[in-house]
């Protein structure tokens, strides 16, 4: 599923390198903020409700979606129960200090990064993902591997639908333990396929002049006015966690 929401805004207009950038300096700021900076968290999550309004980001789409670090809340749920040191009571329970502020730091921060990658995901398409990655010179061998998934990953699964769709029509569903087998070979016949297809792909590509490094679909590069515009999140986020500080909150 895509989480790319098609959608005229100023932020979708930017340059995909410069989005990343920003949203990686932002994530950068609000890993390094002190976990009882409480503050400084509310102004972060203010700057990107901000950025989802410019953006046209329902706050239900986000909401939905950012279900995904639900492990990780479970987890800093039960520190403050496991954690030792100082305690406080609490509705009959006894809860440590230093495990109250190590679940606020996991779940804080945690969401903070999951709604920025979300807004980086729902302004920019996969393919200017990678894109945005190769200028900013990500290893070459990295945004192949991305492009090849991106291109094949719908085939793969159109293989797998049809291998499924031939087990049924023999009458043979595997739901349980003892019929992994089954499933086992299927996985393996999708894994030989694919690396066959692969292997023809690339011998096809060779043909064609491939050295390497695939054509260069645009040269162009975000103009000044961009950077400094993407570079807005970052500096108030700097500038919000310099005051907190500042002010010993």
């Amino acid at each position: 599923m895509s989480l790319h929401l098609d959608r005229e805004s100023p932020i979708h207009r930017l340059s995909p390198e410069v989005k990343i950038v920003a949203m990686l300096l932002f994530t950068v700021l609000v890993v390094s903020t002190p976990r009882t900076a409480f503050a400084a968290f509310g102004g972060y999550l203010l700057l990107l409700a901000v950025v989802a309004v410019i953006a046209r980001v329902p706050a239900g789409w986000l909401a939905k979606r950012a279900t995904i670090e639900l492990p990780f809340v479970v987890l800093a749920v039960a520190l403050p129960f496991a954690g030792r040191g100082e305690r406080v009571d609490w509705l009959g329970f006894s809860l440590s200090v230093d495990g109250l502020h190590g679940a606020w730091n996991i779940f804080a921060k945690g969401t903070l990064g999951v709604l920025a990658s979300l807004l980086l995901a729902a302004t920019t398409t996969m393919r200017d993902l990678i894109l945005g990655l190769d200028r900013l010179r990500c290893p070459v061998v990295f945004t192949q591997i991305m492009t090849f998934m991106l291109r094949y990953i719908d085939v793969l699964a159109d293989d797998a639908r049809r291998m499924r769709i031939a087990r049924l029509s023999r009458a043979y569903d595997p739901r349980f333990l003892w019929q992994a087998k089954a499933f086992a070979v299927g996985v393996g016949s999708l894994f030989l396929r694919s690396y066959e297809r692969g292997e023809r792909v690339y011998l096809a590509m060779l043909s064609r002049g491939y050295t390497g490094r695939l054509p260069a679909v645009s040269d162009s590069r975000a103009p000044a006015r961009e950077w400094a515009l993407s570079a807005t999140l970052p500096v108030a986020t700097a500038a919000i966690l310099a005051v907190v500080l500042a002010r010993g909150m």
